[in-house]
């Protein structure tokens, strides 16, 4: 097993340094070949890893390599944890991070960076894994840095377009913000524990009263580097522009890797964010808002890609509602079902873009369905998944954190609601818009869509499937179904979950909220429906018309 863990990290990180020193002198059929088996393998054993770590008493185990840092009293040893929560990261790293990996060799085969770029690709997982698997904070700190400056290279990749190296300028500056209170957390840690790995410092903190000044101030500050890290308000703004890089880009930072370090963070933290309930609430009020408010600006969007970002952030933002209530397993299992369903949406988002020649504004699109059935098909799965629609993933992870918080409260309740319900919308409203009615772009384009080759439609089938069927690991307590991943998950975070409030456990309070969110979810379809499919049948300024009058017709109703 030693071995396993070793090896999972280390095999992307030769794979990046052969693809950076060779690069240019193999073929890129070849560093296509060596970028995706790299991650292949880590996903390989990751999956055995998986496995195993269930089979051991504590579920948990702690590999020490060497003392990194040894002077006087302080010792940071170089160690990787590897229990149940890790291990899931582990599985979505490497699982979405190989779909993307093969994906890209279709979007990329015609780039000169072809190999520049799977390089950067590798050296972002390995980061990411480090993240995960380290046994202390500093560890953690380094991975987390480490995804932070691959972002600033893969969103600039396109170096030469002004406009994309100040997209990654900014996520970098931005994160950098968020960075210093997450350093200065670090740092309070040591100060009050005399240590800075999980163990101890849990250990200690566990005799701690709850509310106690220090804990409240260690936590706040840990949450300002999630804030940029996963982009939260007020360090969203970052995330949006990150668009500028390649679509492969997109899905690997904005689905299961970079932007979701925050909520892996917090959820590592649990007992000190337990200790602290002002940070709890923090969290959540920040969370439900982010949500609201990005939701309400991708109501506006245009670009099929800056939609799918700002659903990012409003995704996030339920994330860490759920982690603000104590909800820290649905919080984890969001991160999963999303994982699935948001690459699925970019890589398809991908597809369109490469048939349409670039074009990325959904006024110009239309009728696509015709010409990309497999882009579509698994588009329409995606989108279903995020609205919240049974019996695809996101239903059962969005309807969790939509009880749980109903539980502890009815106004956070609401506002995550109204977050959802716009969400269904604004996906919908982009998916008639692009794939249905007439083609409203030029002739040229049009006699240019095909679908896309193999290696960009397998990893889209893949994660349609698993956009499908992921989210039965975790079945709503009213079906009295196990819910796997809970209980997975329980050794890491069943001392500080939340506890189900008397009113919750009766039946039919539960099959009200599950039967209310999924008839919101439908209604919101059913209007897009109505307005988008009529309106994509006309030119794009009548449709431009068309849509501010159905808004304000919308806003007349939400007034009254």
């Amino acid at each position: 097993m030693n071995t396993l863990i070793i090896l999972i990290p280390l095999i992307p990180l030769i794979g990046f340094l052969i693809l950076a020193l060779f690069g240019k002198t193999i073929s890129k059929k070849t560093s296509g070949l060596i970028a995706c088996g790299v991650i292949l393998t880590s996903f390989c054993f990751s999956l055995v890893l998986f496995f195993q770590i269930q089979s051991l008493p504590s579920h948990a185990l702690t590999l020490n390599f060497f003392d990194w840092i040894s002077s006087g009293t302080l010792h940071i040893p170089f160690a990787f944890l590897i229990d149940p929560l890790s291990a899931l990261f582990l599985l979505i790293i490497t699982g979405v991070g190989f779909l993307i990996h093969v994906y890209s060799i279709g979007y990329m085969h015609e780039d000169e960076g072809f190999s520049r770029f799977f390089a950067y690709l590798n050296l972002f997982i390995f980061f990411m894994l480090l993240l995960v698997m380290g046994s202390n904070y500093l560890i953690l700190f380094v991975g987390w840095e480490g995804v932070g400056l691959c972002s600033y290279l893969l969103i600039g990749f396109w170096f030469k377009n002004t406009a994309y190296n100040n997209a990654a300028k900014k996520a970098f500056i931005m994160n950098r913000i968020g960075d210093l209170g997450f350093l200065l957390g670090i740092l309070l840690i040591f100060v009050t524990f005399g240590s800075i790995s999980y163990t101890e410092v849990f250990t200690q903190a566990s005799f701690f009263s709850t509310g106690k000044p220090v804990l409240t101030a260690i936590t706040l500050l840990l949450f300002v580097g999630a804030m940029g890290k996963s982009a939260q308000i007020p360090l969203y703004t970052w995330l949006p522009d990150a668009m500028a890089g390649p679509t492969p880009v997109s899905a690997l930072i904005h689905a299961a890797t970079m932007v979701t370090a925050g909520v892996y963070m917090i959820a590592r933290s649990n007992l000190l964010y337990t200790l602290s309930p002002v940070s709890m609430q923090v969290v959540a009020i920040v969370g439900v808002v982010t949500s609201l408010f990005a939701a309400s600006i991708g109501l506006f969007q245009n670009d099929i890609k800056k939609i799918l970002a700002y659903s990012t952030v409003s995704q996030l933002g339920l994330m860490f509602l759920a982690l603000g209530v104590g909800a820290y397993s649905t919080g984890v299992f969001h991160v999963m079902t999303h994982a699935f369903f948001k690459a699925l949406l970019f890589l398809g988002a991908g597809s369109v873009i490469h048939a349409m020649g670039g074009e990325q504004d959904i006024r110009k699109m239309g009728g696509l369905k015709k010409a990309l059935p497999l882009t579509y098909i698994t588009f329409l799965i995606g989108t279903l998944a995020i609205s919240g629609i049974f019996p695809f993933a996101g239903f059962f992870s969005k309807d969790e954190i939509l009880s749980k918080t109903f539980e502890q409260n009815v106004t956070l309740w609401l506002l995550a609601s109204l977050a959802s319900a716009m969400t269904a919308f604004y996906m919908f409203r982009m998916l008639y818009l692009t794939f249905f009615s007439d083609f409203r772009g030029s002739s040229h384009q049009h006699e240019q869509l095909h679908e896309s080759p193999r290696s960009m439609t397998f990893p889209l089938l893949v994660l349609a499937g698993l956009s499908t069927i992921g989210g039965f690991v975790g079945f709503p307590e009213v079906f009295s179904l196990p819910h796997v991943l809970n209980k997975f998950l329980s050794p890491v975070v069943a001392a500080t979950e939340m506890k189900t409030l008397p009113v919750f456990t009766t039946q039919g309070t539960q099959v009200t909220l599950i039967l209310l969110a999924l008839s919101i979810a439908i209604g919101m379809i059913y209007l897009a429906n109505k307005i988008y499919v009529q309106m994509g049948k006309r030119p794009v300024a009548e449709s431009e018309q068309r849509e501010v009058n159905s808004f304000q017709r919308l806003q007349q109703i939400l007034r009254r």
